[in-house]
Order: structure tokens, then sequence, then C-alpha cells
């Protein structure tokens, strides 16, 4: 199932726009509004195709919570005026809006498409990609020359079957699946992007580097946004009737590219929810065989919310190669479920292969980071394993590990002395640091630092007068001072640590062990 919310997120703000989510109930199908009938029942959102005034789309706002409807759904304006706006926000059914030059049609079709792929969310052997090949055939036929069928980032969605004509910039573009680089760079400076931005009107590209030919480009838009283009190898002119229909095929095609955002929106919202239920409780399945690892993936500068960052990751991951990725967010972090290989393998999905794919995002961004929790074994481990990660995450993210790759079994003791000092708190039950740490306070005096100092290098005076960047007779001398003020009873391994973690509770960031990363 899916949720209103998730629907009108799938199908993206070129056509919907939610503007009051009621009690965003799930969704199972959708209906037009009939005059003198109910307005839909639970799980349909209900169509107000033929309502046109503010009064008419309260009325059905009214008829279909009667009813237990899941929302509600009115072209723009009349979606957004203040009393249709206001009667949704009382009452139960989602209200959402659609663009004005949308079809209801459409509307009902990917709507459809959308709430089939949540109730079977793995990719079939036929749909609408294949639907796309036959389009790019169609363009081909109505050009007359080769065609391929890109996305707003310039990723190939499909080509023609014809292949005279053409030359190795799409050669390229095909076996690469995406637009060589220099070809882009050729493009960005005849300024073909930001036409296409801008602008519905055809593009025609010059003769550019490696003998590529000139292009016809054909944005393809729905309600404003663009969402790719079809791009066709002009040898010779193409004809204003010709360009004239692959203007109208390109309408056609937005529908195809709306419906696969949508149902690629879908399975992406789908699987996070099986792996939020698998890292809360261990209820769900992960698609993979076990074992596997929780990881936590962040970035130290991260302002944004955590829908941006999860949508950050998944394009990460799947251009390095991961297609399915089974990733959620949980307590406003990202978590990852990666397999755990049995042997040192960089298949996608595996632990190898993110410390390759950190690597590499790094190179660009070094406060990326992804902290790994111990390996779990069954799904019953899986909340083990993400609880463990978020620790992990937490010292990185307070400096107490550094950024990138950051695996349980290499900072288990810095997680184990961080627990500890949660434990500890910031309120000594007893022994000296209080009277040290009130002697600081009044005096000026540096005692909690050295008595820390001291503990990490016991036996060392050379060491800790290093670290405390003093003469170890200065060091000798704050000792006895120290003890002078308070008893101070080293003798045993049992009050050293005791000692050393109420220091660290102390501490302004958690206790921080030297170690390669």
């Amino acid at each position: 199932m899916i949720s209103v919310t998730g629907l009108v997120d799938a199908l993206g703000p070129g056509l919907l726009r939610l503007v009051a989510p009621g009690r965003d109930a799930q969704v199972h199908d959708v209906v037009l509004a009939e005059p003198g009938e109910a307005a839909g029942q639970p799980g349909e959102i209900v169509l107000g195709a033929g309502v046109t005034d503010p009064a008419a789309a309260v009325a059905l706002l009214e008829r279909a919570d009667a009813a237990g409807a899941s929302g509600v759904v009115f072209k723009s304006p009349l979606a957004g005026a203040a009393e249709v706006a206001a009667a949704a926000r009382r009452l139960g059914p989602a209200l959402v809006e659609l663009q004005r030059d949308a079809s209801w049609t459409h509307v009902i079709w990917l709507v459809r498409g959308a709430v089939d792929r949540a109730h079977a969310p793995l990719p079939g052997p036929s749909g609408p990609q294949d639907d796309l090949f036959a389009l790019a055939d169609t363009a081909a036929e109505i050009a007359d020359a080769p065609v391929t069928l890109e996305d707003a980032r310039s990723r190939v969605l499909a080509y023609s079957g014809r292949q005279d004509s053409t030359d190795p910039a799409r050669v390229s573009t095909i076996v690469g699946r995406r637009v060589p680089p220099q070809v882009i760079a050729h493009l960005r400076a005849s300024g073909v992007f930001r036409k296409l931005a801008r602008s519905s009107d055809p593009v025609l590209v010059p003769a550019g580097p490696d003998g590529m030919l000139p292009r016809l480009v054909i944005p393809v838009r729905a309600g404003g946004e663009w969402l790719g283009s079809i791009w066709v190898v002009a040898r010779t002119a193409i004809s204003p009737d010709r360009v004239g229909r692959l203007a109208d095929l390109a309408s056609v095609l937005a529908l195809h590219l709306l419906r696969l955002r949508a149902e690629a929106g879908v399975a992406r919202r789908v699987t996070a929810d099986q792996v939020r239920a698998a890292l809360q409780d261990g209820s769900e399945p992960v698609p993979t065989p076990p074992p596997w690892r929780v990881v936590a993936l962040g970035n130290r500068a991260e302002t944004e919310d955590v829908r941006r960052r999860l949508d950050l990751w998944d394009a990460i991951t799947r251009r390095y190669g991961w297609h399915r990725p089974l990733l959620t967010d949980l307590a406003g972090t990202i978590f990852a479920v990666l397999a755990e290989p049995g042997r040192d393998t960089a298949e996608s999905g595996t632990m190898p292969w993110l410390r390759h794919v950190l690597t590499r995002a790094r190179a660009h961004d070094r406060t990326l980071y992804a902290a790994a929790g111990g390996p779990a074994r069954s799904p019953a481990d899986l909340p083990r394993s993400r609880a463990e990660a978020s620790e992990l995450a937490a010292l990185v993210e307070s400096g107490g590990l550094a950024p990138g790759t950051v695996l349980l079994e290499d900072a288990w003791d810095a997680v184990i002395v961080e627990r500890a000092r949660k434990a500890v708190g910031t309120d000594p039950p007893g022994g000296p640091l209080p009277a040290l740490r009130a002697h600081d306070e009044r005096h000026g005096t540096s005692y909690l630092p050295t008595l820390a100092a001291w503990l990490d290098h016991y036996g060392d005076p050379k060491g800790t007068a290093q670290a405390l960047a003093v003469h170890p007779n200065t060091l000798r001398h704050r000792l006895r001072r120290m003890a002078e003020v308070t008893p101070l009873d080293l003798s045993t391994p049992q009050q050293r640590l005791a000692l050393r973690l109420q220091l660290a509770a102390l501490e302004a960031r958690p206790y921080e062990s030297a170690r390669p990363h």
C-alpha cells in the first residue's frame, strides 16, 4: 500500500501538490466523483473533475469525509482557494491540487500505475520501460533519423532500433547509457541545457567534437517541469511538419516519464518502509541473504532535512551501481543494510563496495562518513547492528571519531568508553574530582586536564609532560599540589579506571583515542 503523501511525492510536483494531508490514509484506487452517489470509500482518492467553484468543492470534501475516502483532487487554482483549504484542514480526506493543464484521464492512469507498483514493487519483464523503446522507434520513423530518449540528467532511457546515419557520439551514449563528458561540455557551452530547462521550443544543436552530427532536441515537459528530451540525429534538416509531430509525441512521452518516476518512487518508498521495520524490531525480511551490516550514512555538515539526505545517498549509491539500494530513514538518520560478503569483493551493496564509493565521494566532500555496526546474522540482529551504527555515527558527529568509513571492530573501544561516559554522567558521585574541579574554577588551575593526561600516560612522566606541553618538573609540582587539595589515591587499576571515566564524562566532548582512519 501507499499513503496519499507517498503517492503525491511519487508523481512529483509537475503533476500534483499536497495542500492538506488530512489523515494521510492509504490509497488503493482512484475514482471520479459522481453526483448523487457516495464520494468514494476508504482507500480511494476522489477526483473532482466536474467541480469548478469553492462551495461545490467544500461540499465534495464533506461528502468524501462522510464516506471515509482517503483524499480529494481538484485542479489549480480551485484546490488552493482559502475556503477549500480551510475545509480540508478540519476534515479527514487529504486535499491534493492537480496542475491546471493536466488531463484527468492521465491522472487516473498514473495513479493506478503507482498503486499497482506499490502492491508489487519489483520490476516485471515489461512495462513503461519497454514502451519507451517503442516511442523511440516511433520518433525515429517520424524524423526519419536515429533517436535517443534521455532524462533531465542526460541519462539514456531508450533508443531507436535504426543505426544508420549515426555518429560516434550516439554510439558512445548508447553503450555508456549516458552522454559522454566531452559532448556534455559542448552542449553546455552551446547553451543547450539552459534552453531545455526554460522553454518548450525545439533546440537545434550544431555539430560537435569527435564527428558529432547536428542534433534536433525536443524538450519533454509536464506542468512546467523539464523531465527529459528527444534527441534526433539531424544529418539533414527536419521539416516543420515532422518537428510538430515530434512535439506531439513529447507530450505522450511526458506521461511515460511521469509513470516511470512514480513507480521508481513507490518502489523506493516500499523498500524504505520494509527496511525501517526490519531495523526497528526485525519484523520485516531484508531482500538479500544474511549476514548483513547496518550502516549509518551521514555528513558532518548536514543541514538539509532527512528526505533530501535520503535522496542524496540514493543518488550516490545508484550512481555506483547499487540499482536497488536498501536505504531508509529512522529517527533522523539515514541507514543502509549492506551484505557482508564471505570474501573481499567489490560487488555493489557490500562493505568493500561502500569503502570504494565513499573514497570516491569524499574526494568532493570530506565530511561524508559511513558508520557500520557489527554483523547481523539473522533479522533479530538487525536492531542491534543499527544501534551500534548510531553510536558510531554520534561519535563521528561529535568529533570523537574522524569521518570516513568506520567499522565497529575498529572503534569498539570508543563505543565502550562512550557508553560508560553516558552512564557515569556529569555529576561525580564521589572521589577527588569535585574538589579538583572546584579548585580549577576558583584559581584558574589545570588540575583536571593534568590528572587526565597522567592517567592516559600512567607511569610515564615524560609522556604526560609532553602531552600537557609542560616541563616534567612542572608536572611533578602539579601532582604534589593536587595531593594537597584532596587525597589522590591512584594505587589500584579500578580507581584509575573510575577516575578516567569520570573525567571523560566531564569533558566537553567524548574521550578521543588516537587511532588510524
